[in-house]
């Protein structure tokens, strides 16, 4: 028997492993690792369990968890799930079926990806999508690696300071080793991206590959881009825009704008928040770019007796002989959650898309309505459009303060951007009594409480 319990080799495998290696021991096998880094003890790991006592001990951690009203968004949103998504994802042939290795005898798990590609072309008004992107912000840093490899000589990106955060991190991180330039646009007092500077950045130094906005940005403003895309197409290089998939269906489009790349987080296409994952990053662009995409491309065609069929038009060769060279290759992503997508996208169809969004729009407007109404706090960026998601300035207090009372009440009040900011969300999913009981907690933090 094996002296490990989780392992199945036995002490003879174990032997004949080692002589083949030309070891001694299982000790003369490790032993380049240093002594200081050797465990010196088992695991620290609890004794069997049953099946009963493993459900147990989950519904404890379960139990511990505080189940709160989001008004939280920031990238990752509360929306709507029709329900037959879940019970259809939770069928085996749609749940194990992840990357078609052997595309062409896996027609139907081609034909959602062809569906689903096709559904996001018309929503971001580009013409080719690929499947698929692990999230919104390797989405984006492949983007910015897509504009260096169209340009060649070039290796210069601008990146606005209104992208969020963390997609920013990202992209930092690729840029870094893969010795990309990668400078910020400052953004205005108003929070959108800063068009003097970024002129005259497009103008001075090393020549510019690419040029990476958002719409809506990072404080959830709609950015007026009229122009923009002449102007960094006059500078030789690409426009790549950072969206939320769902918003797409009531603002203009990246096509609209005039971009070459559309890139952003897909989990606002009623995908379960769930901690923070999985999501679903996509990337759409010109036909023009469409050699230089990472991940894959379906197309449908006819077979040899005329049947309408599906193909791996093309693909990346990272499994083949590129290695170091190739592209991205994203494998559960153009299973689950490309099908996830596809399946939200037909069930909601244009119209449930509009209406979804425009139920967001509503809330939020009420809700910062009656929050400037309490006279406890004010909008950040007053003058700027915006669609579900807006900051807001707090007078009285310190927005943890504001987080904290907001928690004790079954409220995530939205996400701390600033010491007295809020960065607040609102999807289809909240009612008028929870924007009532949101408010009622802002009332509470006036000038006579501080």
């Amino acid at each position: 028997m094996s002296q490990h319990r989780y392992m199945p080799q036995t002490a003879e495998d174990i032997e004949k492993m080692l002589d083949r290696c030309g070891a001694a021991s299982v000790d003369d096998l490790l032993a380049d690792i240093p002594a200081e880094l050797r465990m010196k003890a088992p695991y620290d790991l609890p004794p069997e369990h049953s099946e009963i006592e493993v459900r147990r001990f989950f519904k404890r951690l379960r139990d511990n968890n505080e189940p709160l009203v989001c008004f939280a968004g920031a990238g990752c949103y509360d929306k709507y799930t029709p329900a037959v998504i879940p019970s259809l994802m939770s069928r085996s042939e749609f749940l194990t079926a992840y990357t078609p290795y052997q595309p062409e005898i896996s027609q139907g798990t081609l034909q959602y990806i062809f569906e689903y590609q096709s559904m996001m072309c018309s929503l971001t008004g580009l013409d080719v999508c690929n499947a698929s992107m692990y999230d919104g912000a390797t989405a984006t840093a492949e983007a910015m690696m897509m504009c260096v490899a169209a340009a060649r000589k070039r290796n210069r990106v601008l990146i606005a300071e209104t992208v969020s955060p963390v997609v920013r991190q990202v992209v930092a991180t690729y840029a870094r080793y893969h010795k990309v330039q990668l400078d910020t646009v400052p953004q205005t007092a108003a929070g959108v991206t800063d068009r003097e500077a970024l002129s005259r950045m497009l103008a001075e130094g090393e020549p510019v590959a690419g040029v990476i906005v958002a719409s809506p940005n990072y404080w959830g403003i709609l950015e007026d881009f009229t122009g923009l895309a002449d102007e960094v197409h006059g500078a030789k290089a690409l426009l790549v825009m950072n969206c939320h998939a769902a918003d797409l269906a009531v603002v203009r489009t990246p096509a609209d704008w005039g971009a070459d790349i559309a890139v952003g987080e897909a989990q606002s296409l009623g995908m379960p928040m769930n901690y923070g994952g999985p999501g679903l990053g996509y990337m759409c662009c010109t036909k023009a770019l469409m050699r230089k995409m990472p991940g894959r491309i379906v197309g449908a065609t006819t077979d040899a007796e005329g049947r309408r069929c599906f193909v791996l038009t093309l693909q990346a060769r990272e499994q083949h002989i590129r290695r170091e060279k190739a592209t991205s290759n994203i494998c559960s992503n153009q299973g689950i959650m490309t099908l996830w997508a596809a399946m939200y996208l037909s069930v909601m169809g244009e119209k449930g898309l509009r209406e979804a969004a425009e139920l967001g729009y509503a809330g939020a407007h009420t809700l910062a309505e009656q929050i400037v109404e309490t006279g406890t706090a004010e909008l950040a960026y007053p003058e700027s459009p915006f669609l579900n998601e807006f900051v807001v300035r707090l007078k009285y207090a310190a927005a943890d303060d504001v987080l904290l009372m907001a928690q004790a009440h079954g409220i995530l009040a939205g996400v701390k951007v600033d010491e007295d900011k809020l960065l607040i969300a609102v999807t289809e999913m909240r009612t008028q009594d929870e924007i009532d009981d949101l408010v009622s907690i802002f009332s509470f933090f006036t000038e006579e409480t501080a």
